[in-house]
């Protein structure tokens, strides 16, 4: 399956809560969350402000939808007190690459 639409964050975390943020994160790849999901084709974590936390998503449509459940806005809401500044969004149209964890 070709992922059609991707998006990436980058989240610093406030001092010290690093470890947290990324534990977090990775509960995303959990049962009936968001980076389990069918249409959810890439989900990477990552800590290096170079390599900001990617995911791709069957459309647009599938990620906003997954994002609107309950699941995905318990683990949002877990993640605001985590973070030091604004988290900064990018969109992608995934061309070719690949995805093996």
């Amino acid at each position: 399956m070709m992922a059609k639409y991707g998006f990436s964050a980058t989240l610093t975390a406030r001092p010290g809560m690093g470890d947290q943020l990324v534990d977090l994160l990775l509960t995303g790849l959990d049962e009936g969350s968001p980076g389990a999901s069918e249409h959810c084709l890439v989900y990477l974590v990552s800590r290096s402000a170079s390599d900001p936390d990617i995911e791709g998503w069957t459309s647009e449509e599938d990620h906003h939808r997954v994002f609107a459940g309950e699941a995905a806005q318990a683990i949002v809401a877990r993640i605001d007190p985590l973070l030091g500044k604004d988290a900064e969004y990018t969109d992608h149209v995934p061309v070719r690459g690949k995805a093996a964890l």
